[in-house]
This record gives structure tokens, C-alpha cells and sequence, in this order.
């Protein structure tokens, strides 16, 4: 009998609230903009969406949920694909703005990061110096002095408000200790599984993206969770291809998107989402594993499907 063939997961995070307009002219950010990428990456076969908002004037990220409502009805409408909430938003907010989304519109998934940490962006002043607007260098210059905060306490009001929706967790690991603090609320049984762990490489701040910080992630996971748990990876910057084609061929799911990269390869911008999710596709495809369809992807995680979304 021939075995069971391994579907890959491709979440394709679309904007972000890392990059600012001025990096990328590619980069969504009105609602139209967000809809037409996050529609086209879908087509190419993203099989999840991870969704943040901006400010259609300056670009400048907001987890008011009225700028997720003027996109996410229209997405649910056009795709089938899973629509994932953040509620990592932006690392200068507050934990209440942050999951303000999640909990008023009751997503299938919606990211969690576990733990507090630095997160380095200021470096990124090295390469771009031009800004249209005034936010946009504070923002990198900020995160010399910032810690993205989320303390346990953070941790258990958001997993609680998301268990009362039925909302499963993209549970964001940016190091080791994250994925033992994990351990912890699983121990609690705050965390049921199936549950999807996103490894994070390259962020300053974070575990590195070398190929044995990636095995050692895996490691870690295996460890501590067994089979009760679905890898996927990200890669920040020029380590988004490398890291996946890593972790797809030890069986992993993986993410990309203008919020982790704004690349295609070296010196060139991505014109799209799609150009990622294309990119990512043609590996996978080259290790003979298939795509997973947003429903094959509900089933693998135990999701509650678009009907119980509140948009």
C-alpha cells in the first residue's frame, strides 16, 4: 500500500507591521490593497492568510478592529482560504489594543507570541534612509529600547478570551523558552491539541536562522509536545526560502508573506504575496509534497470553519 502523502500548509502573511511603506512600494496597505494581495497569494495557493491593518493614509499599523472589518468580510466572501487574526499587532502597543481583533471578531486562528522579548528593527536604518512619513523612522529607532511584551498573565487572558471563541492559536516561538512556555499552558490544559506551532528564525532578538537553530526547534518541539502539535516555520528576511525548504523536507508547513520578507531574492523586491507563495510552492514542489487546501488545513488543525467567524 502506498503511504499517506504529507500536505503542506502555506500561511502567506500578507502586511505585517514590521516593514513601513517606504521599504516597499509593493507593500499593502489599504483595505482594497490588502484584499487584492491577500486574494492573489490565495490563487497561488496559500493555503492560510495571516492578517494585520494599517492606516490606509500612513501605512502606520492598528489593531482597531474597524480597520479589520473593512477587508476581512470581502476576503471571507472571495476565498476560502483560513483568515488568521494578529494579536501580535505591533510591538510599541499595549497587550489590550493588541487583541482587541481577535476578540471582538472571533477568528478561526489568530496568532499568540509566547513570550516577552527584545525585537530589533532599529538595523534595518542601515539599509533604508528615505521616509514619507514621520512614524516610520521612530518606529525602527524605538526598538533600540523596546521589549514586545507578553508576560504569562498577557498569555492566559488571550488563550482564555480565544477558547470562549472556539479561535485556535498560531503560537508564535521565537526561541527556545518560548516553546517551554507553551509547554506550560498545554500542561495546564489551557492549549488542547492540535495545536500549530510557528517557529520564528532570524528577528533580532530571536533565535537565529541557522540550520541548526532550525533542527533545534524541531528538537525542542518534538520533545515537549510529540504528535500533538503541527511545525511550520518562518524565515525573517533573506532566511525565509532557506528555512522552509529546511523544514519542508523534515515534514514541516511553512509561512511566508511581505511581513516577514520583503524579498524575492537578492536585490529584488517582491512585486507580491503571490510571488512568495509561487516561490515557496515551486520548492515544495520540488520535494514532491503536496499543498494543503484551506479545508484539508481546517481538518489538520481542528478548526471551527468560516461560519463561526463574527464578520
Amino acid at each position: 500500500m502506498a503511504a499517506k502523502t504529507h500536505k503542506v500548509i502555506i500561511s502567506c502573511a500578507v502586511t505585517g507591521a514590521i516593514h513601513t511603506p517606504s521599504m516597499s512600494p509593493h507593500l499593502p496597505v489599504t483595505p482594497q490593497e490588502i484584499i487584492a494581495d491577500g486574494l492573489k497569494a490565495a490563487e497561488a495557493g496559500a493555503t492560510i492568510l495571516h492578517l494585520h491593518a494599517r492606516d490606509p493614509e500612513t501605512g502606520r499599523p492598528t489593531q482597531d478592529p474597524d480597520a479589520f472589518r473593512a477587508f476581512l468580510p470581502q476576503l471571507k466572501q472571495a476565498t476560502g482560504a483560513v483568515l488568521n487574526l494578529t494579536t501580535g499587532g505591533s510591538p510599541h502597543m499595549t497587550v489590550a489594543e493588541r487583541m482587541r481583533p481577535a476578540a471582538e471578531l472571533k477568528p478561526e486562528v489568530a496568532s499568540l507570541n509566547m513570550g516577552s522579548m527584545n525585537f530589533g528593527l532599529y538595523p534595518m536604518l542601515d539599509r533604508f534612509k528615505e521616509f514619507r512619513h514621520d512614524w516610520e523612522r521612530a518606529h525602527l529607532e524605538n526598538s533600540r529600547d523596546l521589549v514586545f511584551k507578553n508576560t504569562f498573565a498577557d498569555i492566559e487572558h488571550i488563550l482564555r478570551i480565544g477558547n470562549a471563541n472556539h479561535t485556535r492559536f498560531e503560537f508564535e516561538c521565537y526561541d527556545t523558552s518560548h516553546l517551554y512556555n507553551l509547554a506550560h499552558f498545554v500542561d495546564r490544559g489551557l492549549v488542547k491539541a492540535p495545536f500549530l506551532v510557528q517557529t520564528v528564525f532570524g528577528l533580532l532578538g530571536g533565535i537565529g536562522a541557522h540550520p541548526e537553530d532550525v533542527a533545534h526547534m524541531k528538537r525542542t518541539a518534538d520533545r515537549l509536545f510529540g504528535d500533538a502539535y503541527v511545525w511550520s516555520v518562518l524565515g525573517a528576511g533573506r532566511n525565509q526560502m532557506p528555512v522552509a525548504a529546511q523544514a519542508a523536507a523534515q515534514g514541516g508547513n511553512v509561512r511566508v508573506g511581505l511581513e516577514d520578507s520583503l524579498w524575492i531574492g537578492p536585490g529584488q523586491l517582491a512585486e507580491s504575496n503571490a510571488d512568495q507563495v509561487r516561490k515557496v510552492r515551486a520548492i515544495l514542489e520540488g520535494l514532491s509534497l503536496e499543498v494543503a487546501s484551506p479545508d484539508e488545513a481546517r481538518q489538520m488543525l481542528d478548526l471551527k470553519g468560516a461560519d463561526g467567524v463574527a464578520f
